[in-house]
């Protein structure tokens, strides 16, 4: 399946890649900023080459590949994954966000406050302003 051609176009590699479901979803996602080669966004007809960084956004996730062979025929998943290999510090990265969010919704409650627990949360606050201000008060005595 892998091609030994000068180059494709990366909406089809991308599509043959795996990271998009079509090409014109490769093709929007290009087009709206979401893939990037060193640093520079790409249009739709830039070819890829084997060895090229491209950066690719997709939802939460940003992903780093190199480039390690071409291919304008979309395979099965374990075939299209040889297209390309993902840089270590992108994986550590993708692997440390989604700690972040894992972590970030365990913070937040099961359910809503009750009319009870709304007061209670009130008075609590109430008391610690006035505790606050009594402290930070300046006397001038």
């Amino acid at each position: 399946m892998p091609e030994t051609a000068a180059g494709i176009r990366i909406d089809k590699w991308l599509w043959a890649a795996r990271f998009f479901k079509t090409r014109s979803i490769a093709k929007a996602a290009i087009e709206g900023g979401k893939v990037h080669h060193n640093g520079d966004r790409v249009k739709v007809s830039k070819e890829v080459r084997i060895g090229m960084e491209l950066t690719i956004q997709q939802g939460f996730d940003k992903k780093t590949v190199t480039v390690k062979a071409l291919s304008s025929v979309r395979g099965p998943a374990p075939v299209a994954q040889l297209l390309y290999e993902e840089t270590e510090v992108s994986i550590a990265r993708r692997e440390l966000i989604a700690t972040q969010r894992k972590l970030h919704n365990l913070a937040r409650p099961d359910n809503r406050p009750s009319k009870k627990d709304r007061r209670d949360i009130n008075k609590f606050k109430q008391d610690n302003d006035h505790q606050f201000d009594r402290f930070w008060s300046y006397n001038d005595d």
